[in-house]
């Protein structure tokens, strides 16, 4: 899979983060959230992530 960069809100390599993939998807790295946390079943293979709302924005116009 190879990711370029859509969007980020800060210069460091460790924040949350939104990339899209030559497999014509999108990832994002973002912050863990635990199901319990979130009052919600999640299947095996998948994770909840948080990330801030201004780093989608920031990303649907980049995407656009």
């Amino acid at each position: 899979m190879e990711l370029t960069l859509v969007a980020k809100i800060c210069p460091a390599d460790d924040c949350p983060t939104v990339y899209t993939t030559n497999r014509g998807t999108v990832v994002v790295q973002g912050y863990v959230v635990g199901a319990d946390e979130a009052g919600r079943r999640v299947p095996d293979g998948e994770r909840l992530v948080e990330i801030p709302p201004e780093l989608l924005t920031s990303a649907a116009r980049a995407v656009s």
